[in-house]
């Protein structure tokens, strides 16, 4: 009783009288039954900026049906189109239209008009206390007394009228339709989440980090692409070169070098010095040849630096593989298999022609040991990734915001997988001696990462840790990844096919199955009808007439090709699924054309939206929660309005 005396003491400091104690209670029974807000879950973004940076600012089209709904007939198509691309892309439109439009203030009230009719919408869901924290200071009051008065009521009509002609004659215009139109992004996207594997493929990861770090409502489930960017900004070596490799591999130097600056100097130094006479055919970078992006001589330097870091990664790998051996990966290690007489390697007890012969870093007596050219190239990279201030930020903001899952709302989100054995039960796997299986190895994971990044007393810790953030990666039951292998070397030195495969874990070929399901979900505490399990990871093949939507609604599986390196297997280009106060709605989209056709021409998204699951009645904040932490504090509140009335607890400032 003491204790709760000496709660109730400290919570009457925030609301010191009966009246504010009263009055928040009446604030938090009010919140309870608005409509829950808007969540979208995106996943598998590779770098693809300017596509990932248009679904958020329409919303998955959310956006532009709310403006169809709202206008019908009484706007033609074009002038749709062209309000949504004013919301989406305001600074550039409004450029646009300078040039363009010559009754510039007629269009400028029939805008203006038209956009605070749109807010009114977007905002009706939430309270006038959460709107107001989404407005610009600048505009906050203007925009509530739009928003919240009308132009159909006489009494007000020339008072806001009045406000419009001002705006216009101020020359405030401009700056006004950019806050409003930002608003209602805002405000259509309550929470977002993002399901794994920002980085890598695509150009723009750093941009997309921008962004991310400095939205109002996002969380991260890390995906094994984030987490060898984790990995190498904490300092391991390994994960360090599987960046640079990736990075090459599709001639993507945007991130590493206008992004974050890495220098890649001496890599390119090392690999002309050692393969300046190897043509390193097995490691052309994936680019598209109409593209004009490199000459041949600069394609060709790429492919001898990722040869060069290819095997640099091989060795580094070995090392790790050679004193982790409960990381079970003994097959992985290839440089020692290889017979540079016959020109073979040796994989699962078969003996393969190798399609590139030419190792002259590889000591055959001690494969994985690093020449000292090696040693200073991984050195000086190191010292770039492990010493950058704005990969810090981000990786700082991937931890801070991010976790290996999720539970949310009676989802359970993570990147990829759960292990489990053949029969479907959890597999357990040995981490420091320890065996962990279903939600205690998550828990276990998600504390190993935060180790590699933030000990820094217990350095034998830090070690294991950060070898185990490779394993992440990679690891044939790691939940990030949950394949038998990753097979790289396969890829770059084999033609034979079959050794390319990579058979994905158990939990892949269970995942049709509604009761392996619930039992994850009863893992994680989440139970009934209403529950799903939403992962990534692995591209839905929907041009194969492969469906996202398993064990009859349970599982939602949103990768649908948001990378242009996958779209020609998936046939589109990304899902996101949208869950607001009437259900689940997954979005379909097509390939992004451009932001200069969007702005000039109106050309959105094409996507198709249907219906995964809806509710009979409408969800309130109550049923989410955010709802259940409210309910939590009413009933402190009320416990010390009862202590004010006993005199157990006095009133103060009065």
């Amino acid at each position: 009783m003491a204790k709760d005396i000496k709660y109730l003491e400290l919570l009457s400091r925030s609301f010191p009288t009966i009246q504010a104690a009263s009055s928040e209670i009446i604030n938090l029974e009010a919140i309870l039954n608005l409509p829950k807000g808007t969540e979208h879950f995106v996943t598998d973004l590779h770098g693809e900026y300017e596509a990932f940076q248009h679904v958020l600012r329409n919303a998955s089209g959310v956006i532009k049906r709310k403006v169809d709904e709202l206008f019908g007939p009484q706007l033609r198509e074009q002038e749709k189109r062209d309000l949504c691309a004013l919301i989406y892309y305001p600074e550039r439109k409004l450029n646009l239209l300078h040039r363009k439009e010559k009754k510039l203030d007629e269009w400028y009230m029939v805008t203006l008009v038209n956009l605070v009719k749109v807010l009114e919408v977007v905002a009706s869901k939430y309270t006038r206390s959460k709107v107001r924290k989404a407005l610009p200071g600048e505009y906050s009051y203007i925009i509530e007394e739009l928003i919240h008065e009308s132009l159909s009521d006489n009494n007000k009509h020339e008072y806001i009228s009045s406000i419009l002609k001002t705006i216009i004659s101020t020359g405030s215009a401009d700056s006004f339709i950019c806050a409003i139109a930002n608003v209602i992004q805002r405000l259509t996207i309550d929470q977002l989440h993002v399901l794994g594997d920002i980085y890598d493929r695509g150009p723009g990861a750093h941009l997309i980090m921008d962004l991310l770090c400095g939205y109002h409502h996002v969380d991260f489930q890390w995906g094994n692409h984030d987490i060898i960017w984790m990995g190498a900004a904490a300092g391991s070596a390994p994960c360090m070169a599987n960046v640079v490799r990736i990075s090459l591999r599709y001639a993507n130097l945007e991130t590493l070098e206008d992004g974050y600056g890495i220098n890649l100097l001496p890599l390119a130094t090392f690999a002309m010095e050692t393969y300046g006479d190897d043509p390193c055919t097995c490691f052309t970078p994936k680019i598209d040849p109409a593209s004009g992006k490199f000459t041949p001589k600069q394609a060709s330097l790429i492919a001898q630096m990722h040869k060069a870091i290819s095997i640099i990664q091989f060795k580094l790998e070995g090392e790790v593989i050679k004193r982790r051996k409960e990381f079970g990966m003994a097959d992985r290690n290839l440089l020692e298999k290889i017979n540079l007489e016959h020109g073979t390697v040796e994989v699962g007890g078969k003996w393969y022609q190798l399609k590139d012969t030419n190792f002259p870093t590889v000591d055959p007596q001690h494969p994985y040991k690093l020449t000292q050219e090696e040693k200073e190239v991984v050195s000086k990279l190191m010292s770039n990734f492990t010493g950058n201030a704005k990969l810090d930020k981000h990786i700082r903001c991937l931890y801070s915001k991010g976790s290996l899952y999720l539970v949310q709302n009676s989802n359970l989100l993570f990147h990829a997988s759960m292990p489990l054995n053949e029969d479907g039960t959890f597999r357990e796997i040995t981490v420091l001696g320890k065996k962990y299986k279903g939600k205690a190895l998550f828990d276990k994971v998600d504390e190993l990462a935060r180790t590699a990044f933030y000990e820094e007393k217990d350095m034998k810790l830090k070690e294991y840790a950060l070898d185990f953030m490779w394993y992440l990666w990679c690891g044939p039951y790691a939940p990030p990844f949950d394949k038998n292998k990753m097979a790289t070397f396969e890829r770059y030195f084999i033609a034979e096919k079959e050794t390319h495969k990579e058979t994905l874990g158990y939990y892949s070929q269970y995942k049709d199955r509604a009761d392996i399901c619930e039992m994850i979900l009863a893992e994680f505490g989440l139970k009934g009808e209403h529950t799903h399990i939403i992962n990534g990871h692995v591209p839905v093949k929907t041009k194969k007439g492969e469906s996202p939507i398993k064990a009859g609604g349970r599982l939602l599986v949103i990768d649908g090709g948001f990378s242009k390196a996958y779209q020609s297997e998936t046939g589109i280009a990304g899902y996101t699924l949208i869950y607001n106060s009437y259900g689940l709605l997954l979005a379909q989209h097509e390939p992004f054309k451009s932001v200069e056709k969007a702005v000039k021409d109106g050309v959105d998204i094409k996507s198709l939206t249907r219906v995964v699951e809806s509710v009979n009645k409408r969800t309130k904040v109550g049923d989410t929660d955010i709802g259940t932490e409210l309910k939590s504090q009413i009933r402190d509140l009320k416990q010390l309005l009862a202590a004010y009335k006993a005199g157990i607890v006095f009133e103060k400032n009065k």
